[in-house]
């Protein structure tokens, strides 16, 4: 039996999160009138989110384990703010089952599933169970936490390679693809390592590694009524290891009979828990065959595609689920319409393996146009740490034809403009000037097999000039970086202050 959950409308949202997902979060709310409260480390005590919402609070040092991963914390600032509900973004507790229950206990309303609904199918393998048991395909597996002795005698029975995977896992963390034998002991460390640092969970399980398949997403919505219905695909397959880089929908690999039959299974296994909110059911495809992957149970980094094909707001959505409105579409007035891209820009260097590249923004420039949207809490000055994810803006462009979508995309990369640290925009220039890219042609491993960078001189002159522009009036003004807290100075700041 569903726990009844407290009903009414929501007055005041604390954002468990911080960066442009906390700024989403903020504008959907005042859209509907709903007040906010930020909450900010050491390391983003400048950030523009902080300045966006109605209030803003101190909640620890940069390293999450002491910020944003404090659920006493958070609740302690929603109590003394009178925030009457929590919205987690997406990372750090968003798909925790802990936090969740410690909302319903203090009377907050959590934005997003409830305990046992994450508890059931936010593990991977509960998850991977229960689709078993709904008649939906899984690919070939292990569905329980598995030893490496497990592992070995897997794949004496499937053959290598193998896919471990972390339980809790989520954004391509704890999971390793094991070629031959040799390497499985040291693979399983790190994978169980992996696991157990990012979602206190070293439990692993393992599956046949599919080798060139594609990633599509399903996107559901769910009230507290009982009605589903999902907003049709996105394609996902643009990945550098494992962790998604460009999103898109429609899918070119789905025909309606297998997107019909995909969305039934999404909406299948959501039914089986009792799904509420938002969440995403995600599948490998390969050929005309498609495989039962994971429920990430939380609103994607890659939400804006849907909003753009559908016109629906996702995060509106679930504020009025969360007041336990009933969804105000079925599903035969979802409508896809055209076609939307996003590129993650990621503060990475492509040229060196895509490694972290920290600092501080010299300078910004966004692009624009019609029918170009940009998701990001970026600003000059802005400083990117090495504490979080890399993730510094998402450019979603949409065309009435895959075509247009993607031309609209390389101008609107070509017109961004990020100063001092380094991106991800070459890399996803030259993949918009892919012929197999353009032609649909992808997979899960189309950036290693498919991609070879090459340095271009697109855009450097450009950004010599702002960078120079930039540095001659931090000179002037005598700008510092601002760093606070008692954590030790990153290099790269050290490094300016004695130059100065």
């Amino acid at each position: 039996m569903k726990k009844q959950k407290k009903k009414g409308p929501i007055r005041k949202v604390l954002i468990a999160n911080r960066g442009e997902i906390a700024l989403r979060i903020i504008r959907g709310c005042h859209e509907k009138g709903i007040k906010t409260v930020a909450v900010y480390s050491d390391a983003d005590r400048w950030a523009n989110y902080v300045s966006q919402a109605q209030e803003s609070h101190f909640i620890g040092e940069a390293p999450a384990s002491e910020s944003y991963l404090r659920i006493d914390k958070l609740l302690k600032i929603a109590k003394k703010t009178g925030a009457d509900a929590i919205h987690p973004g997406y990372g750090f507790l968003a798909e925790n089952s802990d936090f969740s229950e410690a909302c319903e206990k203090a009377g907050i309303k959590f934005i997003g599933p409830p305990p046992e609904v994450i508890r059931k199918i936010g593990n991977k393998i509960n998850a991977r169970t229960l689709a078993e048991k709904n008649g939906i395909p899984v690919v070939p597996g292990i569905s329980q936490p598995v030893q490496e002795e497990d592992v070995a005698q897997f794949a004496k029975t499937f053959g290598y390679p193998v896919l471990l995977k972390a339980a809790g896992g989520g954004g391509g963390r704890g999971m390793r693809v094991v070629r031959k034998k040799s390497e499985l002991g040291r693979a399983f460390r790190e994978a169980a390592t992996e696991g157990e640092t990012s979602f206190g969970n070293p439990d692993l399980f393992v599956e046949k590694y599919v080798e060139n398949p594609r990633h599509i997403e399903i996107q559901i919505l769910a009230d507290q009524k009982g009605n589903l219905i999902h907003l049709g695909e996105r394609e996902c397959s643009i990945q550098r290891r494992h962790q998604k880089l460009v999103e898109e929908s429609p899918s070119m690999a789905l025909d309606n009979r297998l997107r019909k039959k995909m969305g039934e299974a999404a909406l299948r296994i959501a039914r089986a828990v009792q799904y509420e909110n938002a969440g995403t059911c995600e599948f490998l495809v390969e050929g005309r065959n498609y495989y039962f992957l994971e429920v990430n149970t939380r609103l994607q980094v890659e939400h804006p595609v849907t909003e753009m094909v559908t016109g629906i707001d996702l995060v509106q959505e679930q504020l009025s689920i969360a007041e336990g409105e009933k969804l105000r579409l079925r599903q035969t007035d979802v409508e896809s319409r055209g076609h939307a891209i996003e590129a993650r820009i990621c503060a990475e260097d492509p040229f060196e393996n895509f490694a972290p590249s920290i600092g501080q923004v010299a300078a910004v420039q966004f692009p624009s146009g019609p029918f170009v949207r940009v998701d990001s809490d970026l600003r000059r000055k802005s400083e990117v740490s090495v504490f979080y994810d890399s993730l510094l803006a998402k450019v979603i462009a949409w065309g009435n034809t895959r075509e247009e979508a993607l031309d609209r995309m390389e101008q609107a990369l070509r017109e961004f403009k990020i100063v001092g640290i380094q991106t991800t925009i070459p890399f996803q220039l030259q993949l918009l000037q892919n012929r197999k890219f353009r032609e649909g042609k992808i997979h899960t491993r189309f950036v290693e097999k498919e991609i070879h960078l090459e340095k271009v001189k697109t855009g450097h002159d450009l950004e010599a000039v702002l960078l120079a522009t930039a540095l001659e009036h931090q000179r002037r003004e005598k700008i510092r970086p601002t760093y606070t807290g008692s954590s030790p100075l990153p290099l790269w700041i050290q490094e300016f202050r004695k130059s100065e």
